[in-house]
């Protein structure tokens, strides 16, 4: 049986950053080819950054990606890397126009190529395209109708790309009927909670149905609102785990893997399952006998849930700064569970150094908050001055007269305006704090609290903004390191400090039945009578369901934040602003 050395290449490449994006297929080829790798592998549109959505309708930037393809084979062959085949994601294009789809020739696809000895040999676009969720790629793509399959040392390697392997049939029922050894998957398959496991069971039962060995190579990184975590997955035929990369880093993972003789003699332009055509692409080589000591790979240990959610958040936090120039970031710090646990976040996503903090103290404003806050920055060491409200407050309501709600929400607006003119002045990205539950019910001052560029805990519940502040003290004191955020502002009721006592509670239920009920509404997408028929008080539904209703247009102004539940608000879910429809 021949043997395989196999290298999975979990990178993290930038939508647009054609240049670096290549330099780092080049560098990771390398170290693979050091390691003694006979095929490396990508993820999808590593070459381009996924997803690039309507740049892909862009005509220069589809030749761009085409163009940096040929020459990313020609730099691979003029390092001396060129004798191993490379399988890498693209932008590319059709050849042939699809009528069915009523896209003319040239139209933009979800392309690989396997680039060798300096060109392109063969090329191959996604088959199955997603269109639910985050996923819009009808939008932009047409779909590929072809298997390609490498003859490599021996072995019958099938190709596939992402959604390919997610959908039944296709690629997978081809790659059995065309007598594959390997079946090798770039994917570009973002983060949400629970998904490593739902991964993992995907591809054992696909690796059933194909009747070979499976790769899964995936990026990690992220995308505005998108978060990938990697976990590539090697599996046997059988579904052994033969090797995993760990979640929210880059890695190779590389193992030697015994597969089956190419055996089959079918030609290219066979007609195989869902319609697709054979292309077989002969790159040589001798069959390779199990070395002495075969290369097994790493099984990265799986992490808590609690760990697994931190991880994606910080990963998001840090890839929307970092990709978008920024250095620093900023926020206001009131000593209240949510902006301290954002203030966590970014410690930890660009270092205390690079986290500034403002307290914005108004008359309501508790003594024990802003020593809450002062002690949080005191523990993680980020910069934090106090800039008192209380004058601009008294300013406004001498030349106009607020009362009540209106009086509450211009303190948030001038924390909001004070926060945009610091960070104008000193080149910040200012980091918005609230949460799913807050959003979700519209608990949230437009144009204050929602100010900002980014929402790190925008997808997080407020049960589970508790839950990761207990979390991540348990892991400092794990760590022998200070708990980062002080237990009163855990233990104390939350409240907004806008008037006098003041807690959520006076204009909420409480945020573990809250949190249910928006389970159910928002992820589960229930109707108010299935909720209601569920156990749960009607009044509390119809209250609940209004509030999230009439609330559409205060979310549509919030910024984006990393998604890690399945559905998040922003590309997860698109309901009308205006919308007359209260059952539910």
């Amino acid at each position: 049986m021949p043997t395989l050395r196999l290298a999975l290449c979990q990178t993290d490449p930038w939508v647009g950053d054609l240049d670096r994006n290549a330099d780092e297929v080049v560098r990771r080829t390398a170290q693979a080819v050091e390691a003694g790798a006979r095929l490396i592998a990508f993820p999808e549109m590593a070459l381009t950054g996924y997803p690039v959505e309507d740049l892909a309708l862009r005509r220069s930037f589809v030749e761009a990606s085409r163009s940096a393809l040929v020459a990313l084979a020609a730099r691979l062959a003029g390092e001396g890397l060129g004798e191993v085949p490379v399988v890498v994601g693209y932008l590319g294009r059709s050849d042939q126009a699809s009528p069915r789809f009523g896209r003319p020739a040239g139209s933009p696809q979800n392309c690989a190529a396997v680039l060798h000895r300096g060109g392109v040999v063969t090329r191959f676009a996604k088959h199955h395209l997603p269109n639910y969720g985050v996923f819009d790629e009808y939008r932009w793509f047409v779909p590929g109708d072809q298997l390609p399959v490498l003859r490599l040392h021996g072995v019958d390697v099938a190709l596939a790309i992402c959604e390919d392997i997610w959908q039944d049939g296709g690629r997978v029922s081809a790659a059995r009927e065309a007598g594959a050894g390997l079946l090798l998957v770039l994917n570009g398959s973002p983060y949400e909670r629970n998904k490593d496991d739902a991964r993992l069971e995907l591809v054992r039962r696909r690796a059933a149905e194909a009747g070979c060995a499976l790769a899964y190579v995936n990026m990690v990184g992220g995308q505005d609102e998108l978060v990938f975590d990697g976990d590539s997955i090697v599996v046997g035929a059988d579904g052994g785990v033969l090797g995993r990369s760990p979640q929210f880093a880059e890695h190779l993972l590389v193992l030697d893997l015994d597969l089956p003789a190419a055996s089959s003699d079918h030609t290219d332009g066979l007609l195989l399952a869902d319609g697709l055509h054979l292309v077989r692409r002969e790159l040589g080589g001798e069959p390779l006998p199990a070395p002495a000591a075969p290369l097994r790979a790493e099984v990265a240990p799986r992490i808590s849930d609690e760990a697994e959610i931190w991880a994606a958040l910080v990963s998001g936090t840090e890839a929307y700064v970092r990709k978008n120039g920024f250095r620093s970031v900023l926020l206001g710090l009131s000593g209240g569970i949510d902006s301290a646990l954002v203030a966590a976040i970014a410690v930890d996503a660009l270092g205390a150094g690079n986290v500034h903090c403002v307290s914005m103290p108004s008359r309501y404003s508790s003594q024990h908050s802003r020593d809450d806050a002062a002690e949080l920055a005191r523990r993680t060491g980020l910069h934090l001055r106090t800039v008192s409200i209380a004058p601009m407050v008294d300013a406004y309501l001498a030349a106009t007269e607020l009362t009540g709600l209106a009086e509450e929400n211009l303190q948030s607006r001038l924390r909001g305006t004070l926060l945009m003119a610091i960070s104008n002045q000193e080149g910040h990205l200012v980091l918005a704090p609230g949460n799913k539950s807050e959003l979700a019910v519209g608990y949230s001052t437009l144009y204050g609290d929602s100010v900002g560029a980014f929402g790190p805990i925008k997808d997080v519940y407020k049960s589970l903004v508790f839950r990761l502040a207990r979390w991540r003290n348990e892991e400092a004191a794990r760590r022998g390191e200070p708990a980062p955020i002080p237990e009163h502002t855990i233990d104390k009721p939350p409240s907004a400090e806008l008037r006098p006592d003041q807690v959520d509670t006076d204009s909420l239920p409480d945020y573990d039945l809250l949190d249910t009920v928006l389970s159910r509404y928002v992820e589960g997408d229930e109707g108010r009578d299935s909720i209601v028929a569920a156990g749960f008080d009607p009044a509390v539904v119809d209250r609940v369901v209004r509030l999230v209703d009439t609330a559409e247009y205060k979310r549509r102004q919030y910024p984006p934040g990393p998604k890690i539940s399945a559905k998040g608000f922003g590309r997860d879910r698109r309901l009308p602003i205006t919308n007359r429809w209260r059952r539910g």
